[in-house]
Order: structure tokens, then C-alpha cells, then sequence
């Protein structure tokens, strides 16, 4: 409730509600008045809310398109354990930006749309060209050609949109803004931003790195000032690395760095601990200054062990042989039951 107060010189009233000020103005308006959200006293006669000729309390503006390097400022809460989902808060005018399929459920009031390229504000609001060249960093990055965009289109209160993770693990909330604007992730990994950040494209500068580096030559860059949430197998674990500080990390456990991390790998050790030591050919070293976050569960390191437990047919032409949805198929083919 909007509370007033009226100045006559040196008679002070109030405080009066919406109702009660208006009846006052309009006994006598040779004053000034104040109400929250007011810099400064005001000439009675100059407040419309109080002349009767306007509503008494507009409702708040939706917030103004964002620009480049800003993003829209939305709440949210995490919610599970280790089969987490993020539900994500939005203001009138406020929107979210999401890989196609990780909604969960909705408010009726949010509104959904589908854009191609990363739905950013620059991709949304550019020509097709700029459109295409999203969509195409989008691609080249093993994603759908299209994200979707929810926004809360009524004219007040709140809305909610849930976010849900693809796979067992753990939900990464990070402002860019404490980042730096900038994070280096794997190319699977986000899930959802305000909108306004950019995801883009981010290439391996070694040709040993590209190749040997667990995510190949290319990783997702997200870029801006807001929210962003990225989705890890397992349990996460952050470290803030101080300068020529280095950290050996198998490959697969790498899910986000911020860009002032140096990332390079490293030879496993000899002959021996690469042929027997189970790590593979290469970890990754990084070196700081900056900020890592680390994966205790790999998805290609669980699907690798689905697949080796998978009974498998005998024969050298078997349906599926070799492949998780051939396993899952002899199972139902009736000699196991």
C-alpha cells in the first residue's frame, strides 16, 4: 500500500493512503507531498495520481530491451540434490533463453518462443545474417540449430519457468559479471541464461589441445553481464588458482574456466602409465590466474561404462552389436526372460 504525506508550510499531515490522499488534494492542493519512490517533495497540483485523472499506481514498466553486454536480472532456486532443477523467477518484460527441451513446466502467463541461433538480444534484434552466423556457431558446436526464449508476458506479479538437467548431476549458477563477462565451458554443458548472454563459439589455439584435449578444438563461450547455468555430471568442484598456480585434471572432468585460465595438456606419464595407468594419453593443465570448475562424473565416462556391462550377442552380425540400443534390444528379444 502506497503510503503519503502532505507539507503546508509548516503543518506536516499524514500518513494518509491512496484513498485518503486524494480526498486531501483535493480540499486543498496549494501544498507539497511525498510518497516512496519520490526524490523530493512535490507540488500537490502537479501529481496526477492525486488529481483522480490517473491511475494510483501505475504498474511498474517491463524492463527496457538489454543492450550489448547487459542482460536482463532474473531470480531463481535450485532445487534436488543430485537430480537437479532450476526454477527461474521472471518480472514483467523479464526472459530466460534455454537449450531446446530442458523446460520442465511453465506458468500459463510465461510465453514461449522459439529463435534461431542462441536467442541472445544481438541475435534476436540483427538481420538474418547475424541470425544465421548464431545458429551456425550454434551448430559447429554440436547444438541445435534453435533455443527457446520464455518471458513473462503479463502485466505484474511473478512467473516461473523450470529448467531441468539432461543427466544425474549438479546445477552451476554463475554471474558473468564476477566472471569477468566471460566463461569457457564444455560444448554440453549449458543449460540456461537471462537473456542477454551470448553463446558462442570458443577454438582451441594448439592443434596437441584441439586434438588430445577431451572437448576437440572447439568449447562454448558464453559472454555478458548476467546469469548463466551450466549443468555437471556428478558432484562440482571449483578452484581459484593463483597466478602460474597449475592444475593437472583428467579432460573429461574439465566443465568451465574463466578466460584468463591458460589451458593446455600434458603426456600421462611414460609408456608405462599410459598403456596401464587407465587415464588415457593426455590430462589437461591448467594454470592460473582465474577460476575452474570441475566434474566428479563425466558423461562419456558413464555412458562408457553403461556400454561395457551392456550384454552383447554372440556373433559377428548381430543387431545393435557393439552399441548400447542393440544391447537394450537383445534384452527384450525374449532369450533373457
Amino acid at each position: 500500500m502506497t503510503t503519503w504525506y502532505f507539507n503546508y508550510g509548516s503543518d506536516r499531515l499524514g500518513p494518509f493512503d491512496e484513498k485518503q490522499a486524494i480526498d486531501q488534494a483535493r480540499q486543498n492542493s496549494n501544498g507539497h507531498c511525498w510518497r516512496q519512490g519520490f526524490t523530493d517533495w512535490l507540488p500537490i497540483s502537479q501529481v496526477a495520481e492525486l488529481r483522480g485523472d490517473a491511475p494510483a499506481a501505475a504498474a511498474p514498466p517491463p524492463p527496457p530491451p538489454v543492450g550489448p553486454g547487459a542482460a536482463h536480472e532474473i531470480d531463481y532456486q535450485i532445487f534436488g540434490e543430485d537430480m537437479q532443477f532450476v526454477e527461474v523467477e521472471l518480472d514483467p518484460g523479464e526472459s530466460a533463453v534455454a537449450e531446446a527441451g530442458a523446460m520442465m513446466y511453465k506458468d500459463a502467463v510465461v510465453q514461449m518462443e522459439t529463435i534461431f541461433g542462441d536467442g541472445s538480444a544481438q541475435a534476436s534484434q540483427g538481420g538474418f545474417m547475424d541470425k544465421l552466423v548464431g545458429a551456425g556457431k550454434r551448430l559447429v558446436t554440436g547444438e541445435s540449430l534453435f533455443t527457446t526464449v520464455f518471458t513473462h508476458g503479463g502485466p505484474q506479479g511473478k512467473a516461473h519457468v523450470a529448467f531441468a538437467a539432461p543427466y544425474p548431476g549438479t546445477i552451476i549458477a554463475a554471474k558473468l559479471s564476477d566472471y569477468g563477462g566471460r566463461l569457457i565451458c564444455q560444448k554440453d554443458s549449458f543449460l540456461c541464461a537471462a537473456k542477454g548472454v551470448q553463446i558462442g563459439i570458443h577454438f582451441q589455439k594448439k592443434i596437441l589441445t584441439g586434438l588430445f584435449g577431451g572437448e576437440g578444438f572447439i568449447m562454448q563461450k558464453l559472454d555478458g553481464t548476467g546469469l548463466t547455468f551450466l549443468h555437471a555430471g556428478g558432484t562440482v568442484v571449483q578452484r581459484d588458482l593463483k597466478a602460474g598456480e597449475t592444475l593437472h585434471v583428467d579432460t573429461g572432468c574439465l566443465v568451465a574456466l574463466t578466460d584468463s585460465v591458460h589451458y593446455d595438456i600434458q603426456q600421462a606419464g611414460n609408456v608405462k602409465s599410459v598403456i596401464f595407468g587407465g587415464e588415457g594419453l593426455f590430462f589437461a593443465t591448467l594454470t592460473g590466474p582465474g577460476h575452474v570448475w570441475l566434474q566428479s562424473l563425466p558423461f562419456s565416462r558413464m555412458a562408457g561404462r553403461m556400454l561395457a556391462s551392456a550384454p552383447q550377442r554372440s556373433g559377428g552380425s548381430s543387431r545393435g552389436e557393439g552399441s548400447l540400443l542393440g544391447s537394450l534390444g537383445d534384452l527384450l528379444d525374449g532369450d533373457n526372460f
